[in-house]
């Protein structure tokens, strides 16, 4: 179970490094003013999410139910584990919303400043805190 839990937590590094890094090229991708930089950015950003997010997200997602198939019953009676469910499916719809925005710059439809990225960056913090505490310090108890 140990080999498990640490593919588990490896996999959900790499996914939110991903999570982290392109709404960080989506900023500096809006504000390119060039050809050249518009498609370099086209580039990086689909290498990074279809290359390290999305392998990270559902080797992340595949480690963790292997882990609640441990102890379904036990888990999934814990207030923490719910909430902490409900983080991850938050951050599988952000993920998500980052493909959608992918595909809008692919098709140079962007319509979002770079500020609006800078602030779309910040919500995978809320997610990755949220999860570590409700995971280690298991704030609430059994329903």
């Amino acid at each position: 179970m140990l080999w498990v839990k640490a593919f588990h937590v490896i996999f959900m590094v790499t996914w939110f490094s991903g999570l982290f890094y392109l709404p960080r090229l989506f900023v500096y991708h809006a504000m390119s003013k060039d050809e050249i930089s518009n498609t370099r950015f086209k580039i990086m950003e689909k290498k990074l999410y279809y290359g390290i997010t999305t392998p990270g997200a559902i080797l992340t997602l595949l480690f963790g139910l292997w882990l609640l198939s441990y102890n379904t019953s036990g888990y999934l009676h814990q207030t923490w584990m719910i909430a902490k469910l409900g983080f991850v499916v938050l951050t599988i719809l952000y993920h998500l919303y980052l493909g959608k925005l992918l595909y809008s710059f692919k098709y140079n439809r962007n319509s979002h400043t770079h500020v609006f990225y800078r602030w779309l960056n910040e919500v995978p913090v809320i997610f990755l805190v949220s999860i570590v505490i409700l995971v280690i310090v298991k704030p609430w108890g059994t329903l």
